[in-house]
């Protein structure tokens, strides 16, 4: 595999781990405040983060925007996946709305060939499609325990996820990363900011550190993910987006004391089974190449 595309993977690895803990942080605070307010507290809290980190390394002119529209599209994608995603984990655990959110890069791949033009191989689609069949068989495909409000939610976040991931790789055409990054977060914070002025509730000093992790992990999250889609092909990165459900079991454990069941370890299997396959046929497909 080039090095890029490596570089890629590790970032989204490290991306969705940083994510993980934003999204456990989130859970946390959505148990006392509405989903909008908690996507705010998301952007508003990595908005310095961002700054200093472009400050430091002296690229804050790199925040100038090219293709503002998409900037205004993206910020708008986030805060809806945001809101979504909230709303799930408030009712689910980490792990069972990742188990539906694990959708995400199936989607991504398949938007990939229609909006990018990237090309997808048949062994590439079996491994997704066994992947889509571990979340399957997490989901518990009945009408009782799928649809829900809550299983709902993080399907529709996986859809707004796909539509932004999408984004990044076509803006990355002409825009850097810093300004991806900072305009989306603004966006965020503006747009969900007014948005929950109406059911906004007071934050307590309590829930203080709560966001010093969401800001510091989301911020890292956002620097991962969009330098791992500038790296490498959406189809290429996007397949370890299902490492997320390992990083849900652990916060679960961790956090809440909640153990998975066995149907989530059945699918699980299924899911990093097929990360590890398009990792390595990824690998073996471009040493073919040169």
């Amino acid at each position: 595999m080039s090095h890029p595309a490596t570089r890629g993977i590790l970032m989204m690895i490290a991306a969705v781990g940083s994510f993980a803990l934003m999204d456990a942080a989130m859970k946390e605070l959505g148990q006392q405040h509405g989903p909008m307010q908690v996507a705010f507290l998301r952007g508003i809290a990595s908005l310095p983060i961002v700054l200093l980190v472009l400050g430091i390394s002296r690229r804050l002119k790199d925040i100038r925007p090219v293709r503002w529209p998409l900037h205004v599209l993206r910020g708008l994608l986030s805060v809806a996946l945001l809101w979504s995603f909230v709303f799930s984990v408030k009712v689910l655990s980490l792990a069972d709305a990742y188990s539906i959110y694990l959708s995400a890069p199936l989607l991504i791949t398949a938007l990939s060939v229609p909006l990018l033009g990237e090309q997808v191989s048949g062994r590439r689609w079996l491994a997704i499609g066994v992947g889509l069949a571990g979340v399957i068989v997490m989901l518990r495909p009945t009408a009782a325990s799928v649809v829900t409000l809550g299983g709902l939610a993080a399907f529709m976040a996986a859809v707004f996820y796909a539509l932004s991931a999408i984004s990044i790789n076509i803006l990355s055409k002409t825009d850097t990363t810093a300004s991806m990054v900072f305009w989306t977060m603004a966006v965020v914070a503006v747009a969900a900011g007014l948005a929950s002025l109406p059911n906004w509730t007071p934050v307590q000093a309590v829930d203080s550190g709560w966001i010093l992790v969401l800001g510091l992990s989301g911020a890292a999250g956002q620097l991962f993910i969009t330098q791992a889609f500038r790296l490498a092909p959406a189809s290429v990165v996007a397949p370890f987006e299902y490492t997320a459900l390992l990083w849900g079991i652990g916060l679960d454990w961790a956090l809440w004391n909640v153990l998975p069941g066995s149907r989530l370890l059945a699918g699980g299997s299924l899911v990093v089974a097929s990360g590890l396959y398009l990792m390595w046929h990824s690998r073996e497909s471009t040493a073919a190449v040169h």
